[in-house]
């Protein structure tokens, strides 16, 4: 896998609001939890890489990424809070 489709598939997920930056913690990506931002990312990844790369490919690597994200809410933001 080239570094090239990992960029792809984080601007996919991230031009569709799937995912977002946490603004305190730029190292924390945080998935959404919108399904139809991710389906759109989907697609989007389609067409932008689809002569370039397998169809499994791009999807196991959107997996990968949207699974490496917090979930909801940045957690060094909510370890603050306790």
């Amino acid at each position: 896998m080239t570094d090239d489709m990992k960029i792809v598939v984080r601007e996919a997920l991230m031009s569709t609001r799937a995912v977002t930056v946490c603004p305190f913690h730029p190292d924390v990506t945080i998935r959404i939890g919108d399904d139809a931002a991710e389906t759109h990312a989907s697609h989007r990844l389609t067409n932008i890489a689809d002569a370039n790369w397998d169809h499994d490919t791009r999807l196991v690597e959107m997996a990968r990424q949207l699974g490496d994200c917090a979930d909801g809410v940045c957690p060094k933001c909510s370890e603050g809070r306790r």
